[in-house]
């Protein structure tokens, strides 16, 4: 049994509301969040399985935790890579739970993780990038593993994305913070035409030091790319090619990474 506990805290550190329980854990926070306001997931056991909802509005995330975890309550630019929904209002409803053996054992996208924070947190999937345009919120690397797949525009939620600053050299990379066994990356280019480019071409790192290249073509729905299984920590994305396109500006919607955990 793992003793969970939520807290979410003000920002002069004082508690708002606090509650635990053994297994799972759930929170119901009756106030506004005001800014500088974090939420506390306390871990009696380290290195372990959770499904952790950080807001009703934002979904439950599938998560691997190595130790306790600080959540930021986005405000201002941060918050516009977020549903309007998502921390507002009075009334939150929050909750952390031990995933159960044929959750973790299941094939999924092990990428998907809503509630990723820009910074490092011991909390994975956790998403970045070595360039992110402007430093913006609304192209930081973590919205390429949300969940949200719209990729007809750009800008605000839900056309939030992985935005390279028109750079070259640009890569990100999704951190497991353990072993999985993976066969199928899936990729949403952001397809908001004629004002984007595309890629014709990118590589797949891996956390063993392979790499491989794929072609991609213009397209709104998703890039397949499949490959011989692979055990590994992370998977990053680089070498991206540029179609000739007048358009100085692709970015990535979304990336999916299928497969399974090492037990």
């Amino acid at each position: 049994m793992a003793t969970l506990s939520l807290k979410v805290i003000d920002k002069n550190g004082g508690t708002i509301c606090v509650s635990s329980g053994e297994n799972f854990v759930d929170l119901v926070c009756m106030r506004s969040y005001q800014e500088g306001d974090v939420i506390e997931l306390a871990v009696s056991e380290k290195n372990i399985y959770l499904n952790w909802q950080v807001d009703d509005a934002l979904g439950s995330a599938f998560v691997y935790v190595t130790d306790n975890v600080c959540y930021r309550i986005p405000f201002g630019e941060k918050r516009i890579s977020y549903s309007p929904k998502v921390f507002s209002g009075d009334r939150h409803y929050l909750y952390a739970e031990v995933a159960r053996p044929d959750e973790i054992e299941s094939y999924r996208n092990l990428a998907l993780n809503p509630a990723d924070q820009h910074e490092d947190v011991p909390c994975y999937p956790h998403a970045s990038a070595n360039v992110e345009t402007r430093g913006e919120a609304v192209f930081a690397a973590r919205n390429a593993i949300d969940g949200v797949r719209a990729n007809l525009s750009h800008g605000s939620w839900p056309y939030a994305s992985w935005g390279i600053n028109r750079q070259d050299d640009a890569a990100m990379k999704v951190d497991f913070g353990r072993k999985i066994r993976t066969d199928r990356v899936v990729l949403y280019t952001r397809a908001d035409f004629p004002h984007d480019n595309w890629w014709k071409q990118v590589t797949l790192q891996f956390s063993d030091g392979s790499e491989m290249d794929f072609p991609l073509e213009k397209s709104v729905r998703g890039h397949v790319l499949s490959f011989p299984e692979k055990e590994v920590t992370w998977i990053g994305l680089c070498n991206l090619v540029k179609a000739d396109d007048p358009s100085p500006f692709p970015a990535l919607s979304q990336i999916e990474v299928y497969g399974k955990n090492v037990i």
